[in-house]
Order: C-alpha cells, then structure tokens, then sequence
C-alpha cells in the first residue's frame, strides 16, 4: 500500500515542482497561465468525468450504499467548517481555501490507488466514488464562494453558476450515459479519453506556477485546519456513516481512502473562477499532496476489514 501511495503521488508533486521551474524560467506571462487554468476547469476535468462515469462498469457494486455514505459524510463535514469559521479569523476568500482543502479530493490519485488494490472493480468503485462527491462537492463550494468569496455572486448568479458548472454538468452526463448503459461512441470515447488525461499534469502545472513560498508560514492556520478536517475528521465520518449500511470491506477501504485524499488542482482552479484565494489555496493543495504520501497509508492501515 506505501508503495502504491508513492506511485501515484510522486509524479504528482513532480509536476507541481515542474509548474514552479516553468513559470520562474520559461513562461513569465501571467495570460498564458490564466488561460490554461481556464481550459482545465471548463474542459480537461469536465472530458475526464465524463468519459470514467460513461465508461465505468458498475454491475455487482453497492452503488446506492456507497453514494449515501460519501454524499452524507461530505456534507456533514462541510457544514462543521461552516459552523467553525468564526473562530478560523480570516477573511471571506481565504476561508473559502479552507473549506475547499476540507471536502475537495484528488481523483486522480484515487483511482490509481483503487485500480492498483482492486483492478477493474477499483476503477469502477472510483467511478462511483467521483460520481457521488463530484457534484456534491461542487454545489457546496459554488454556495460558499457566493457567500464569502470576492465574486460577489447574487441569488441567480448562484443558480447559473449550479447550471452552467462544467463539473456538475460532466457528472450529469456521464451518469446519464451510465444509467442508460449508452456508453460513448467509438469516436468520441478516445478523444474524451485523451482530453481527460491531460487535466493532471496542466492543473498541476498552474499549482506550481502559482506557489508563493515567501507567504508560507501566513498559511499554516489554513493548512493545518484544513489537513485535519480532511485527513482526519473526513475518513472518521466516513467509516462511522459506512456502518450501517454493511458495505464490503473493498468498497468500506475504497470510500474512506477517496475521503482522506489531499485536494485537488481543481480547487485552485476554482479558487481564480470565482474569486476565492489563490494563491493559499495553491499552498494548501501542494501541502496537503506531501502529507498524502504518509496520511494515505496511515488512514488504509486503521480501517478494519
């Protein structure tokens, strides 16, 4: 499992140590980076869902358990952050860092460690995995940007931005897709493919690109509150939803690790869309990716199975 762990996040924190090189180095302009934020967010990630819940193969697993569990301890933890803000002293944008290092999860890195325990059932069980906090997570974070980011979003904005999220709508169709057991067609199947593909390594990129280590220790608060909700609060809640409902010990394993994930580089994404801090969200997702390399295995080791 450490092994595994490593595989799948030293390629990650390489590219976000490349994104750093790439923008001291090569590429200053800071419209260059924009734009490639922009097309991760509102395409690569978008082709990525879609094409996994499209293509997933779900028979003989416990989806409507597994999606209870995941969508009920998200938002349980959620509203725990919400609650606590106050004693958290910082302004609208950086709390809504916080609470997007809390709940957000690196997918990538989740479906390699369930494919690599349990093959083409693990790439399955992720799939349910993103399908059931994807858009849970995202409707929270838009309702939280609305309310304490810098955007200034208003009731209808809130609502175009629920309607018109790429995420959201990736989810959408590609459960759609799953549901009717359509699939997608031969063309489009390996171009959805190769678009998401490409998602990791340019988010991970422009979180390198937007580090700023001169601001470090002004993030440790926001670090660490956020770590802990996520590598300890979330897995825990978890595992105690979990119970009741009697999940096998693949998918109990499965859905606290996708749980205990450090953020993901769409939360930075996010963050420059919608007026959020940038830059502390950037620190907290490259964080929280080398705390994932000792956290991940620790929280595997305590779930009984």
């Amino acid at each position: 499992m450490i092994a595994l762990t490593l595989q799948a996040l030293i390629p990650v924190v390489l590219l976000i140590g490349l994104g750093i090189a790439v923008k001291r180095w090569v590429i200053h302009g800071e419209s260059f980076w924009s734009g490639a934020e922009s097309l991760g967010y509102r395409v690569l990630l978008p082709a990525l869902f879609l094409h996994g819940l499209a293509t997933a193969d779900t028979h003989d697993l416990p989806v409507g358990p597994l999606t209870a569990v995941l969508v009920a301890s998200t938002v349980l933890v959620a509203a725990l952050v919400v609650a606590l803000r106050p004693l958290m002293r910082l302004p609208g944008d950086g709390f809504t860092s916080v609470f997007q290092g809390s709940i957000r999860f690196n997918n990538y890195i989740g479906v390699t460690i369930a494919s690599g325990l349990y093959g083409t059932r693990g790439v399955a069980m992720a799939a349910v995995c993103n399908a059931a906090i994807v858009p849970t997570v995202n409707v929270l974070c838009v309702l939280v940007f609305a309310r304490f980011g810098g955007a200034g979003l208003s009731l209808k904005g809130v609502a175009r931005q629920l309607v018109t999220n790429p995420l959201i709508l990736a989810c959408a169709a590609g459960g759609l897709l799953q549901a009717l057991d359509l699939g997608l067609p031969p063309g489009i199947e390996p171009a959805l493919r190769s678009l998401g593909s490409a998602s990791m390594p340019l988010g991970l990129l422009c979180i390198g690109a937007a580090l700023r280590f001169g601001h470090v220790r002004a993030w440790t608060g926001p670090i660490l509150t956020s770590s802990a909700m996520k590598f300890a609060l979330m897995p825990a809640v978890t595992f105690l939803l979990a119970q009741p409902f009697g999940l096998g010990a693949s998918a109990l394993l499965v859905a606290v690790l996708f749980q205990a994930l450090p953020t993901a580089s769409s939360s930075y994404l996010m963050a420059r869309q919608l007026g959020g801090d940038a830059p502390m969200m950037a620190g907290i997702t490259a964080t929280q990716t080398l705390m994932g390399v000792v956290t991940i295995p620790f929280v595997a080791a305590l779930v009984p199975l």
